[in-house]
């Protein structure tokens, strides 16, 4: 006597709105390269930022698979916002320390002077995007559903970013750059 049917499959929209979002993501990464590689004008240099955002969004990723959540609509916008943050700390102390190298300093020496000059600074605006994202965790009731896991991926994703960059950016500068060639007259 019972007859079950299916009235509404919204499955096929939502799969295409999170193809559509890892798409975002790939551009983002494929566009931030781009941008680094066309500004900075050195390919080692681009590695080195690209290096750099994979490892910020992996432990996005460890985050959501700690916290039992999955890849979804309001998880994958959070990364595809966070991509663009996540490059700048790494791109500030890159060129601090590219400026040193060209200083004359040897590519070690210059990326525990240059990091020791900005490691503050990178600090500073990582906190101000804490800042803005964090009470986003403390909402409640429907807004705090729809944006708690975007505070809490985007303040995870730029405080890894800070430490990678203030880490891992001056160690991979120390070995991937080369130092500047000096002309003698």
């Amino acid at each position: 006597d019972i007859k079950i049917e299916q009235i509404y499959d919204s499955s096929s929209e939502i799969e295409n709105a999170i193809d559509g979002l890892l798409e975002s993501i790939m551009y983002a990464l494929l566009f931030v390269v781009l941008v680094v590689l066309f500004f900075l004008g050195k390919w080692r240099a681009t590695i080195i930022i690209a290096i750099t955002i994979p490892i910020s969004l992996l432990v996005a990723f460890i985050y959501l698979k700690l916290v039992d959540s999955s890849l979804n609509i309001i998880s994958l916008c959070s990364l595809t916002v966070a991509i663009g943050m996540v490059v700048d700390d790494a791109i500030v102390v890159l060129e601090n320390i590219t400026k040193h190298i060209e200083r004359g300093a040897n590519p070690r020496e210059a990326s525990i002077y240059a990091t020791n000059e900005v490691w503050v600074s990178v600090i500073a605006t990582t906190l101000v995007i804490v800042a803005v994202f964090v009470p986003l965790t403390m909402l409640g009731g429907q807004a705090g559903i729809m944006f708690k896991e975007l505070g809490w991926i985007v303040t995870i994703v730029c405080c890894t970013s800070t430490i990678v960059a203030i880490s891992l950016t001056p160690m991979l500068c120390s070995k991937l750059l080369k130092p500047r060639k000096v002309k003698i007259d």
